[in-house]
């Protein structure tokens, strides 16, 4: 039996679909990347926003319309639990729903629905959908590591009430996971070759909260790092929400040489009124207080936020704060978007929507203004030596020449840039080494690989012998 499985959304889905595959191919399934050769066709879905929607759906009605007789559809994950009957609806030939807390159930579903052979998937088609409230399951092995990196998924749900997010209304109020089960997870990825482990949750600094314990997030972080051997070097650390960012974080996330020095913060917006609206946090001196506090103890630290402009009611004024906001702090990395109204939220039947052609200018005049800023922020890593988490190779454009691909600690996994390393060539994806960086764009770096007798590794960096440029964490 074979299977092909696509993963749409954000890594938590990646997470998931990594523990579906690992059950699958325990049970003798083999994946194949031809849908036409599949007997197992799986769509782990998005649902958050309509546009992702839209592209679940597509990509399962285009499976549909290719679909043989014995083939057999699922669609999982968060689509099929926010709107099951939607799929149904617009692509009737999927056999089976599985929920966002119900894919370790991937076998039996597909069991289940073969028994009933073609004849009873046309009377039936099968939901396992749950209640979004249940607990996490015993953790699942996951595959190899796939370049070095594996993504870390340590709760699930979220508690936040942000006016114009649907997670909480089909994932539920959060829901972490027994912190001795995501140690035992790091530990078997670390096993399987990750160099680098990403943290995710909706909310990772909520972590511990439904135990009565908040603020646990700095306890799990010290036992994964304490407990995984020296094949680990990077810990890096998602979607920590403003105001729970708390000293005893910053202290082990500047204290444990593990944990790169990188934060991801979405804060959404910076002018108080729009946050209000919102429901975010809206004191900005406690956000100037945290990025204070973390750069005092983290020098080196890559700050990566994310903001929505054309939200309900937004003025020129408001959004003029924003852009004083982004200047006077300076981010390294940002992404933004325009505001798109989600049935279902109370953002969606706010009044004075902001018309579309303003919302599209005042996302290019906001990402002209902050690429400004990351071009600077990366020329300032000219002439150091960064530790890189080779992804690839490629070519350059034109002359043909090897192109090395590859991370540093200021990079999350799709999300940031790239260090780009021209002619570099024979090391392996997984494989992290030594680049001296001479170039720099408003996204990527751009270096030359060391020889291994150029450079010394210490607990604090690595420097060039003689030390002719600034230390590196």
């Amino acid at each position: 039996m074979r299977y092909h499985l696509i993963t749409l959304g954000c890594p938590k889905n990646q997470v998931d679909s990594q523990g579906m595959e690992m059950l699958l191919q325990g049970a003798s399934y083999t994946p194949t990347d031809d849908p036409d050769q599949a007997d197992v066709l799986i769509v782990n879905t998005c649902g958050f926003l309509e546009a992702a929607q839209e592209e679940s759906i597509g990509v399962l009605q285009e499976l549909a319309r290719r679909k043989r007789r014995g083939q057999i559809l699922v669609a999982a994950g968060c689509l099929a639990q926010r709107n099951g009957d939607r799929i149904l609806a617009q692509v009737p030939q999927v056999d089976g729903l599985l929920g966002t807390r119900r894919w370790m159930e991937i076998v039996a579903l597909i069991r289940r629905i073969r028994a009933e052979g073609p004849r009873g998937r046309r009377l039936q088609r099968y939901a396992l959908l749950g209640d979004p409230e249940q607990p996490f399951q015993a953790p699942v092995p996951r595959p190899p590591v796939v370049a070095g990196s594996a993504y870390l998924k340590i709760a699930d749900g979220c508690n936040a009430p942000c006016t114009f997010c649907s997670i909480p209304s089909f994932k539920g109020r959060l829901r972490s996971r027994p912190l001795e089960a995501v140690v035992e997870e790091a530990l078997n990825l670390v096993r399987g070759g990750a160099r680098e482990l990403v943290i995710v949750a909706q909310d990772t600094t909520d972590y511990g909260r439904d135990w009565g314990e908040p603020d646990s997030l700095p306890r799990l972080l010290q036992a994964i790092c304490h407990r995984t051997d020296d094949r680990l070097r990077w810990v890096r650390l998602m979607y920590a929400y403003p105001g729970h960012v708390s000293d005893t974080l910053i202290q082990v996330m500047a204290q444990e040489e593990k944990i790169v020095p990188y934060l991801d913060m979405p804060l959404q917006h910076a002018d108080p009124r729009v946050l209000r609206r919102m429901r975010r946090p809206s004191r900005l001196e406690r956000v100037y207080d945290h990025i204070e506090k973390l750069r005092a103890a983290m020098p080196d630290l890559a700050l990566r936020t994310t903001f929505i402009v054309g939200f309900p009611g937004e003025t020129e004024a408001e959004f003029q704060r924003l852009l004083a906001f982004l200047q006077e702090v300076e981010f390294d990395k940002v992404g933004a978007f325009t505001f798109s109204p989600e049935p279902g939220t109370p953002a969606a039947t706010l009044p004075d929507p902001v018309p579309e052609e303003v919302k599209a200018e005042r996302y290019a005049r906001l990402m002209e203004v902050q690429q400004a800023i990351s071009l600077r922020r990366n020329q300032a890593q000219v002439g150091r030596v960064l530790e890189v988490l080779v992804e690839g190779e490629g070519t350059i454009q034109g002359s043909g020449e090897p192109l090395l691909l590859g991370r540093s600690y200021r990079d999350a996994p799709e999300i940031d840039g790239l260090v780009l390393v021209p002619g570099g060539t024979g090391v392996a994806p997984g494989e992290m080494v030594p680049v001296h960086i001479q170039g720099a764009m408003e996204y990527d770096l751009v270096g030359c690989l060391l020889q291994p007798q150029t450079f010394t590794s210490r607990g604090d960096g690595i420097r060039l012998e003689p030390a002719s440029v600034h230390q590196s964490q």
